[in-house]
């Protein structure tokens, strides 16, 4: 299956950077990070406002689509997500499959005042304090691709360098294993890892399993205002959305009229 092609060459990549600096090291310079900022708190506070919260995602190419952006800048796309009204910001740093790098994020990082999100196949330890180093304010932990001990002690590592855990789920199991984990930010992708279909719907049949106080992200697919007011309507209280923004001519001008058209309809 695709999926574990894609984390078989994730492991081989991080067991490649086991002699560059131990995890007790890299825990310790994690500290001296710039101050996370707030993912989860950003995320509810627009909430408050007639619109809803948009991760918008900094994404130079997809295994199903290949390319995207090719010479994508990501100072200058992470300044046009911020100017069009995203909430915060997910950046690919997968280097194989979707052509991201750390470089992506550092850069991203330091051109805006958004909280940042580290998107990787994220496997133990070492992935959570480089991306605190990098400038990260959460991580993505995908539930397909982690026991459920792991998950729960990712989430706690994360938690301990101030950074938050999106939890990615796609089906029954992985949204219990998430919780039970102690998850707090919660992603339902409509994509299918293993095969990369993508159905809306999936949304909408896991949003009622999500207890009051877990805030919910929905990701992948959403390609209208109109999937965002549904969303919303839901009781979504953020959507993570990157090709129909990065594809676009003009990402800000996208942005906002999403956001403008989904508070209307």
């Amino acid at each position: 299956m695709f999926l574990e092609e894609i984390v078989e060459a994730t492991r081989r990549r991080v067991n490649g950077r086991r002699c560059q600096r131990p995890v007790a090291q890299l825990a310790m310079l994690s500290e001296t990070a710039p101050p996370p900022r707030d993912f989860i708190g950003t995320l509810r506070g627009a909430l408050r406002q007639p619109s809803f919260a948009i991760i918008a995602e900094i994404k130079r190419a997809s295994p199903s689509k290949g390319w995207l952006s090719q010479e994508l800048d990501p100072r200058d796309v992470a300044r046009s997500y911020e100017r069009g009204g995203a909430s915060a910001l997910s950046v690919l740093t997968e280097p194989k499959y979707f052509h991201g790098s750390p470089d992506d994020l550092v850069l991203t990082r330091g051109a805006v005042g958004l909280p940042v999100l580290c998107k990787d196949f994220i496997l133990g330890e070492r992935q959570v304090f480089e991306a605190r180093l990098w400038g990260a304010d959460a991580v993505l932990l995908i539930a397909a691709i982690l026991a459920p001990g792991e998950l729960a002690h990712l989430i706690e590592v994360a938690g301990s360098v101030g950074m938050a855990a999106l939890v990615e789920t796609h089906q029954e199991d992985e949204l219990e294993s998430a919780l039970q984990a102690g998850a707090r930010l919660v992603g339902i992708n409509n994509r299918n890892l293993k095969d990369f279909t993508v159905d809306l719907e999936t949304t909408f049949r896991l949003r009622p399993l999500v207890p009051p106080g877990v805030t919910v992200v929905s990701e992948s697919g959403i390609r209208s205002s109109a999937d965002l007011a549904r969303l919303r309507d839901a009781g979504v209280h953020a959507a993570l959305v990157g090709e129909t923004l990065v594809t676009s001519p003009d990402p800000e001008a996208k942005l906002k009229e999403f956001l403008r058209e989904a508070a209307l309809d």
